[in-house]
């Protein structure tokens, strides 16, 4: 499988003619990094509200801006719906806490850490244990472009075919690193997907969207046989739901309601 780019970098065209806007820029330092960690707040509500936490599978991470060689994560065994800013870690590449308190999720950090030092564009990851995924994922076969929303991984995501058992060393990290290589997502074989983006936001949509349409692959295929978009037509359609720019807006769309009926969650 080819990917559309070397890496994912937001795309100009149909986005624009639609009238999308992008991530905001200009910012100091300090205030990107509380964009970025106000986004991890946001992404793990997001996954809660879609029924994609269970139990104390799943983390996100966040890039540090000042320190790319760190990322931001919430503590282990802290529910989703409940993280807050001002408690996230300050995670080292090499696994020391350098801020906050609480313990650390040992797949996350080899997970994540290997994720985020072979891909210097990626800004956030996620990963959770959703049911759709899981299923999916038994497959050991790449997901389909049966439909528009499908198209948004069309020629950019991997398999991941082994499993190892549960991410405990560094080596499953860097062969799962080497699995996503240049694509947005990542299917992990008996265990669930990944994804990144150039954005925190843009990986939260990416994951939802993902497992959406893994669902929608499961029940087309239990209901029949379902007709695959020829690749032309996919790939033409990637560039308008795949783009970074996409990933980023959709996001900002769903944590209205969520801001709206928390509107305390994401001060510090």
């Amino acid at each position: 499988m080819t990917g559309p780019a070397a890496t994912v970098q937001p795309s100009a065209g149909i986005a624009e003619l639609a009238g999308i806007p992008g991530a905001p820029d200009g910012l100091t330092v300090e205030e990107e990094r509380q964009r970025r960690k106000t986004a991890v707040v946001g992404g793990y509500r997001i996954l809660s509200r879609f029924g994609l936490d269970e139990g104390i599978s799943g983390h996100i991470t966040a890039r540090d801006p000042a320190d790319p060689e760190t990322f931001w994560t919430a503590p282990f065994g802290r529910h989703f719906s409940r993280v807050r800013p001002e408690e996230l870690l300050l995670v080292g590449s090499d696994g020391t806490i350098l801020s906050g308190g609480g313990p650390l999720n040992r797949a996350a950090f080899v997970i994540h850490s290997k994720v985020h030092a072979a891909r210097p564009d990626v800004i956030g990851a996620v990963h959770a244990h959703g049911l759709q995924g899981k299923a999916f994922s038994s497959l050991h076969r790449s997901l389909s472009p049966i439909t528009q929303d499908a198209c948004a991984f069309h020629g950019d995501h991997g398999v991941y075919e082994e499993y190892h058992g549960v991410a405990l060393d560094e080596e499953e990290g860097e062969r799962i690193a080497a699995a996503l290589g240049s694509f947005k997502a990542v299917i992990l074989a008996n265990h669930g997907h990944l994804t990144v983006g150039t954005s925190v936001e843009s990986a939260v949509w990416w994951y939802v969207a993902m497992e959406r349409s893994m669902q929608a692959e499961l029940v087309a295929r239990a209901a029949g046989d379902p007709v695959v978009l020829h690749d032309k037509i996919a790939a033409r359609t990637f560039e308008a739901v795949g783009v970074e720019k996409v990933g980023w807006f959709a996001y900002s769309t769903i944590i209205q309601k969520i801001a709206a009926e928390e509107p305390d969650i994401f001060g510090t």
